[in-house]
């Protein structure tokens, strides 16, 4: 992704002379964690909030394709293997980050899986599999960044629902199932949080050009061009097109913002199908 530089500011100094101030970055100061930072939408959210100021803590299963991520990012990004199903893992996931970074002030529920199943075929074991780790660990994440966050001063959540939890798909009961209860948990936390200062918002994303649709077997551009030309914005969407809506929901600028949706789909819900049909 191309960035502009950022810029130094010509400012007047109370003595009336000319000076420049150092450019102030959307994240300075914040520490974030972001699950399922090895690769996709974590990345590039890794990668967008650094290079805004933040010190980010990457988790995820994928051990070296998130040490390549931070060795990428610099001094200002860490690595741990975080399983975020647990109780455990998110106790020194958070511990680690203070220890590490100071404080936490940001985090991006990012971690999930897809799995395409008809009702009829998807097994109960396959079905918690894809709660566990797309509905609990939101669950647990919240939980665990309570006490941080709140001794920081409050902070933001930033939890990666989808498209599927705004409208019904066909073979994905356990992926529209968790989707739509973060959405629904994103509002409690929303409400009860409040009062702390920690403001909870989630994100749904539509098709993005992530490992994730590499799953689905879509990988060749004829395919993704095919799929694109049915979105309303003509285009499957970029992780960093997400990432940068991450990023206004963790920085200050939504402050006051939470309990909401932000929809990261090319128009796709605002008609009844990909291109308005049913």
């Amino acid at each position: 992704m191309r960035r502009r530089p950022a810029r130094a500011v010509l400012v007047v100094a109370p003595s009336g002379a000319l000076a420049y101030r150092a450019p102030v970055r959307r994240l300075d100061g914040k520490v974030a964690i972001i699950t399922g930072g090895a690769r996709g939408q974590g990345a590039a959210e890794a990668r967008l909030f650094t290079a805004e100021g933040a010190r980010v803590m990457v988790g995820d299963v994928l051990d070296e394709d998130g040490e390549l991520v931070v060795k990428e990012i610099g001094d200002s990004a860490a690595y741990r293997h975080h399983d975020v199903t647990t109780e455990a893992g998110w106790s020194q996931i958070v511990a680690d980050t203070v220890s590490t970074f100071g404080r936490l002030d940001v985090l991006v529920n990012n971690a999930g899986i897809f799995r395409i199943t008809p009702i009829a075929m998807t097994s109960a074991e396959d079905f918690m599999t894809v709660i566990r780790v797309n509905q609990l660990s939101v669950f647990l994440g919240m939980q665990a960044v309570i006490g941080a966050m709140t001794q920081a001063g409050g902070g933001s959540v930033v939890n990666i629902s989808s498209i599927a939890g705004l409208r019904g798909s066909p073979a994905t009961i356990a992926y529209s199932a968790s989707k739509w209860a973060v959405r629904g948990m994103t509002k409690v936390a929303a409400l009860e949080l409040a009062p702390l200062g920690i403001r909870v918002n989630s994100i749904h994303p539509g098709i993005i050009d992530t490992p994730m649709l590499a799953d689905l077997m879509i990988t060749d551009e004829a395919a993704k061009s095919e799929i694109g030309s049915r979105i309303p914005a003509g285009r499957v969407a970029t992780a960093e097109q997400v990432a940068r809506m991450a990023l206004y929901l963790a920085s200050d600028e939504s402050d006051h913002s939470t309990g909401s949706e932000f929809v990261v789909d090319g128009g796709i819900t605002a008609a009844m199908g990909l291109s308005g049909r049913t």
